[in-house]
């Protein structure tokens, strides 16, 4: 845990009950946070979310997505004085060889190796405190200017005024401002080791809970966040003791800060918003965050050995849940992983994630995204494949359209195009998605190209999301998706 949080309660213990001290002769000594440097430690780092935004839908369940990850990432530390420690994270997007599941299942992965593109570097160097958190990072100029190579394509930094208004120079800008937002992108993992570290040693009790408080800031509102300390047990043999932190958001002053947030949801599902019952209705505008972790401490030198965290936030009627674990790999497993994290079937969306291309080559990655493509022509009705085996056609395949919304995409609040296929409809795109796997597909909406998937696995559900475009885009597809009869045409890459 962070050292404000344990000084804060020990020095309220100290001060309010003295009749009933906090330190007993039964206490048990967790020592302070003093790694050994230059020795390199691997961690597995598992992760998921899930999505549920069922009660915007006529079928409860119908719109609950997840995503999960498995990674394995090094740390060393390379240096430690009075005022702090200078660590090294070597970061991976590989799946580790022993994973549950099939690998396409695995879809962060994806998108931490296009992050991993987009930043322009797979090790972080950073100054911390002395418990572990984040204070500095080496080199973000650097960063900052190979994402601003990659944004021009190539081009100077300093080019014209289309890249400044770019959303994504907007992005840009943010890390610019605050380095540290790198840092929680690619290795949130440093913050939450911290977490359970303190550099002071300190005594805790068997079950007894200390209880603090902070205010987070949400949007310029101060939120008063409560959380609650419990040492839950120890083991004298591994030299471990496990502790619980609970943590629960005040319910008013979140719901507050989220009312831009609510009515953006509600904006996207204006026809349901409209039905809602006022008891519905003011069930929409709560919010709530509640946060639960438990930490395996190493009774030798501090540092956090595993951790497993669950954060929940309910919004706008939707609930959105991550989950991770991490676990040094030297250290044998102690806490139970969800099972989210070790289910062998797990079904997920197809988000039709490519990989970046180099910063050297090609036109603007920011152009790329707002170019429309090229209109097909009659040529392209067929594509012909080229295999070890010769020529294989795969004929394109005519799917018709069941329903079309446009809603927020898993785990953010940008919006995507969720498209359901007929029941003979999703059969087609089923064979079809089996007959082209490994290839690259389109997908045209009235002859416009407007998603260009890599098909990784056969797509069974009849559902397609379409994301990356503008919000009003979408809802303009979505419109000419709702046509009686409408479909969409599928068909390999030429």
């Amino acid at each position: 845990m962070t050292s404000l949080y344990r000084k804060s309660f020990v020095w309220f213990f100290l001060c309010l009950t003295l009749s009933h001290p906090a330190w007993s002769a039964d206490g048990i000594e967790i020592p302070g946070y003093a790694p050994a440097t230059g020795v390199e430690r691997s961690y597995r780092v598992q992760k998921a979310t899930e999505t549920d935004m069922s009660f915007w839908f006529d079928k409860p369940g119908a719109s609950a997505m997840t995503m999960r990850g498995a990674f394995r990432q090094r740390m060393t530390m390379l240096s430690r004085d009075e005022d702090g420690m200078r660590v090294r994270w070597s970061l991976s997007a590989d799946l580790p060889e022993v994973t549950a599941g099939l690998a396409d299942s695995y879809q962060m992965n994806l998108l931490y190796r296009t992050s991993l593109t987009a930043y322009g570097t797979a090790t972080l160097e950073f100054e911390t405190d002395l418990n572990g958190n984040p204070r500095t990072l080496s080199d973000a100029d650097q960063i900052v200017a190979h994402m601003r190579e990659m944004a021009a394509g190539g081009a100077p930094a300093a080019g014209g005024s289309a890249a400044r208004e770019s959303g994504g120079y907007d992005i840009i800008n943010k890390i610019e401002a605050n380095p540290l937002l790198i840092v929680a992108a690619l290795v949130p993992e440093a913050q939450l080791l911290a977490t359970g570290q303190s550099y002071q040693a300190e005594t805790m009790e068997m079950g007894r809970a200390s209880v603090v408080s902070r205010d987070e800031d949400y949007g310029g509102i101060n939120v008063p966040v409560t959380s609650t300390w419990t040492l839950k047990s120890t083991d004298a043999t591994a030299g471990t003791a496990t502790l619980s932190l609970s943590e629960e958001a005040d319910a008013a002053a979140l719901s507050q800060s989220q009312q831009p947030v609510i009515a953006n949801l509600m904006s996207s599902f204006a026809e349901r918003a409209k039905s809602l019952t006022a008891d519905q209705l003011a069930s929409v505008k709560r919010a709530s965050k509640n946060r639960s972790v438990e930490f395996v401490v190493s009774l030798n030198d501090g540092s956090t050995l595993e951790a497993s965290e669950i954060v929940t936030v309910t919004t706008g009627g939707a609930t959105f849940r991550t989950y991770t674990h991490i676990q040094r790999e030297d250290m044998p497993a102690k806490l139970p992983l969800p099972a989210v994290l070790t289910a062998k079937d797990l079904q997920t969306p197809d988000l039709g994630i490519e990989p970046l291309p180099s910063a050297k080559t090609g036109p603007g990655i920011l152009d790329e995204l707002s170019t429309p493509p090229a209109p097909p022509t009659a040529s392209q009705d067929t594509t012909v494949a080229a295999d070890d085996d010769g020529a294989k056609a795969i004929a394109p395949v005519s799917l018709e359209v069941k329903s079309a919304e446009v809603t927020l995409s898993p785990g953010s609040y940008d919006h995507g195009l969720n498209i359901e296929l007929t029941p003979e409809g999703a059969a087609e795109f089923r064979d079809f998605t089996q007959a082209a796997l490994g290839r690259q597909t389109q997908m045209l909406i009235n002859d416009k190209v407007v998603m260009e998937p890599w098909m990784r696995e056969p797509i069974m559900d009849g559902r397609i999301v379409l994301t990356g475009t503008d919000r009003k885009d979408l809802e303009a597809l979505a419109e000419q998706l709702k046509v009686p009869g409408a479909k969409i045409l599928v068909r390999v890459r030429p």
